[in-house]
C-alpha cells in the first residue's frame, strides 16, 4: 500500500500560513461540519453514536470512499483481520492477574512502574529508576497493564469494525469486552488507580499511575460507535456512565489523583485530558468546563516555552517522543473543549500556544539528526499521527505528513 503524502507547499509557506487566523476559523466554522454538543458528543449528527474524538464527517466519507480507494480498502481488511482475532480471544479482566493487590481485592488495578528495576547492588531491596529503559515485567501476567491495553485495543478495533462492516458480531464482541472490564461483578475493575505504577520497596502506587487509564478514552468512543446495534442496554449505558462518574470522583479527590493533577509535564496534561473526557461521558460537564477554562494559564503558559518547546520533556532520554506524547494529550483535551464551544487549539497565553508547540516539533520532520536533545529512537510514525490530527484544528494539509494504515480509517485524507 502506498501512503498518501501531503507536502505540496514549501515548509516556509506552510509555517507562515499557520498564523493566518481566518483560514483556521473558516475551516472550523464550516456550516457543513457536524458539531460536538457537550456530553451528547456527536450523537445528534451521527445516528445516535455518542463519540467525542471520531467525527461523523470523517468516518462517513471514509466509508463511502472504501470501494474506490485501494488504500482504505487495504486498511479495512487489516482492521477486520484484527477484529476477528479479538473476537476469538477471551475478554481481558483485572481478575486474571497472578498477583494480589495490597488491598486484598483482586478487582483493584495493579501495575508496575515502567522505568524501575531491581537494584543490582541490592536485589532484594527497593527498585531503582533507569529513565528510558522499560522493565519488561510491566507486561507480565502478574499485573494488569497488558490486560488494560488489550481491552482498550480490542474494544476500539471491534467497534470500528462494526461501524464499517455492519456485522453485529463485532458489536457483540466489543460489548463482551466492555462488560467484562467495567460491569460484570465477577470481573469488573474497581474505579480507582490506587495501586497503579507501583515501585517495589518505594510505593504501593503512585500518582503517575493515572496515566494507565488513558486507554479508556478510546473505549468511550467505542461505546458510542456500537450504540445503533442495541447490544448495550440503556441500563448498561447508565451503569458505564456511573462507573466513570465514580472514577472522576477518584481522580478529583484521591491523593494520587490530586498529585497527578499538579504535575507540570506530560502527566499533568494527560490528567486533564482524561478527567475532562471522562467527565463529559459521565454527564458532568461542569468539571470539564473548569479544566478548559484553566488550561491556557495552567498549561499553555507554564508548559510551553516562547519557542514552542515543552521544556519539561526535553531533559528525558526520549525527549522528542515525550514532546509528542504531551501534545497528544493537549490535542485530546482541545477536542473535548470544542464540545463546550471552547477553542483551545487557537488559545494563546503569553505568546505561547498549541500551534506554536506543533510548529516546533513539525519543523524536525525528516530532520532527526538536527534535534538538539536526547532521543533513543526517532518516532517518525508518532509525529505523523500528530500532524494528521492537526488537520482538524488548522485545516487541510496544515503540515506535511503521511497518512496510511489505521489512520486512513479514522481521519479523512483532507
Amino acid at each position: 500500500m502506498k501512503p498518501t503524502t501531503l507536502a505540496r507547499l514549501p515548509w516556509a509557506i506552510l509555517a507562515a500560513a499557520a498564523y493566518i487566523p481566518s483560514a483556521a476559523a473558516a475551516f472550523s466554522a464550516s456550516p457543513a461540519a457536524p458539531s460536538c454538543d457537550a456530553s451528547a458528543g456527536y450523537s445528534a449528527s451521527f445516528g445516535g453514536r455518542r463519540t467525542f474524538t471520531l467525527r461523523p464527517g470523517d468516518l462517513e466519507a471514509i466509508k463511502a470512499a472504501r470501494a474506490s480507494d485501494p488504500a482504505i480498502d487495504t486498511a479495512y481488511r487489516a482492521l477486520i483481520a484484527r477484529a476477528d482475532k479479538a473476537l476469538a480471544a477471551k475478554p481481558a479482566s483485572v481478575a486474571d492477574k497472578r498477583s494480589l493487590p495490597v488491598s486484598g481485592d483482586r478487582h483493584d488495578y495493579v501495575s508496575l512502574a515502567r522505568y524501575w528495576w531491581p537494584n543490582p547492588a541490592d536485589p532484594t531491596g527497593a527498585y531503582v529508576r533507569r529513565d528510558g529503559k522499560t522493565n519488561p515485567d510491566i507486561d507480565s501476567d502478574r499485573f494488569d497493564r497488558a490486560a488494560i491495553g488489550r481491552m482498550a485495543r480490542d474494544t476500539d478495533t471491534l467497534a470500528l469494525a462494526f461501524y464499517y462492516s455492519g456485522d453485529r458480531r463485532y458489536a457483540e464482541g466489543a460489548v463482551r469486552a466492555i462488560r467484562t472490564w467495567f460491569l460484570d461483578p465477577a470481573t469488573r475493575m474497581n474505579p480507582n488507580m490506587n495501586f497503579a505504577q507501583a515501585v517495589p520497596g518505594v510505593s504501593n502506587g503512585r500518582p503517575e499511575g493515572v496515566l494507565d487509564g488513558a486507554g479508556f478514552i478510546a473505549v468511550i468512543d467505542a461505546i458510542g460507535l456500537i450504540a445503533p446495534s442495541g447490544t448495550l442496554t440503556p441500563a448498561e449505558t447508565r451503569a458505564l456512565e456511573g462507573w466513570f462518574a465514580d472514577y472522576v470522583d477518584w481522580m478529583v479527590a484521591s491523593p494520587n489523583g490530586k498529585a497527578e493533577g499538579r504535575a507540570s509535564n506530560n502527566h499533568g496534561l494527560w490528567y486533564d485530558a482524561q478527567l475532562a473526557r471522562f467527565a463529559l461521558f459521565a454527564r458532568r460537564p461542569d468539571i470539564a468546563q473548569r479544566i478548559f477554562t484553566a488550561f491556557p494559564k495552567a498549561r499553555i503558559a507554564r508548559q510551553i516555552s516562547a519557542s514552542g518547546a515543552l521544556p519539561a520533556e526535553l531533559s528525558r532520554t526520549r525527549s522528542f517522543h515525550y514532546s509528542l506524547y504531551a501534545l497528544d494529550a493537549a490535542y485530546t483535551l482541545a477536542d473535548s473543549a470544542a464540545c463546550l464551544g471552547i477553542d483551545l487549539y487557537g488559545a494563546q497565553e503569553k505568546g505561547r500556544s498549541l500551534r506554536k508547540a506543533t510548529d516546533y516539533v513539525a519543523a524536525y520532520r525528516g530532520r532527526a539528526a538536527d534535534w538538539p536533545h536526547k532521543e533513543q529512537e526517532w518516532p517518525t510514525d508518532m509525529l505523523d499521527r500528530l500532524l494528521v490530527r492537526a488537520d482538524a484544528a488548522w485545516g487541510p494539509g496544515a503540515y506535511p505528513r503521511t497518512i496510511d494504515g489505521d489512520l486512513l480509517l479514522r481521519y479523512h485524507g483532507r
